[in-house]
């Protein structure tokens, strides 16, 4: 069940961001509920949005605070903190899975810790943010979401290349190499990949993207980020 309206207040409190409720509602809101639901509105169209501002907002961050760095190493820094196990590290610590409205199916599947349904919310929020409190409000969301991903600099490494870092974690552990299983939906010009990575058989993360190469990196990030904390 989604949270209460005190867990509510709470989120709106941590957001710090004047979203009407009924906004805030529907960014919360996953397709699976309205499909559910006589087709209510969902969060879609607002991640889609908040895609955008995450991006922009990341993109100037960067290129400001980090003056001698080229292209390329600006690009893999803001794939690393936009992707969906990023955003879906965030949303957890702000428990924002208790929040979510979702549909039978993916609430008996786990839906409320999915990375990528944490990862749409947060986007969605972003641009629910936008929409009620203007660019610069939604900005300064973006920047306080992301604040504690750069505080972690191994994290950050890994999320630079994170199949390799997965791969040369798996064999410090003697679990062999990863492989992964990728899967595509959707019409061909706007299809969306999911992978699995498995070692030694077993299935241990799943990733979503625009692409195989991104699926996949998000799936071996989800892995590595897995595998740490259990050496924790």
């Amino acid at each position: 069940m989604p949270g209460t309206s005190a867990a509510r207040g709470e989120l709106e409190e941590f957001l710090a961001v004047a979203i009407s409720p009924e906004l805030l509602e529907l960014a919360l809101t996953h397709r699976s509920y309205s499909y559910e639901n006589g087709g209510t509105g969902h969060n879609e169209r607002l991640e889609f949005l908040g895609d955008s501002i995450l991006g922009q907002a990341v993109t100037v961050m960067l290129y400001r605070n980090n003056p001698n760095l080229d292209e390329g190493d600006l690009a893999k820094r803001r794939a690393s903190l936009v992707s969906s196990v990023a955003l879906a590290e965030v949303a957890r610590t702000i428990d924002l899975g208790r929040h979510l409205r979702l549909g039978r199916g993916e609430e008996l599947t786990g839906g409320r810790d999915k990375s990528s349904i944490l990862a749409d919310t947060v986007e969605a929020i972003i641009g629910a943010a936008y929409l009620d409190a203007g660019g610069d409000a939604a900005t300064d969301l973006v920047l306080r979401l992301i604040a504690p991903l750069l505080q972690d600099p191994e994290r950050f490494g890994a999320a630079m290349d994170p199949k390799t870092s997965l791969q040369e974690l798996a064999s410090r552990q003697g679990k062999g190499l990863p492989r992964y299983e990728v899967s595509d939906s959707g019409p061909d010009h706007s299809k969306r990949f999911h992978a699995i990575v498995s070692l030694g058989g077993e299935n241990i993360a799943e990733g979503d993207g625009t692409s195989k190469k991104q699926a996949e990196m998000a799936a071996a990030l989800e892995a590595w980020t897995t595998l740490s904390s259990a050496t924790v």
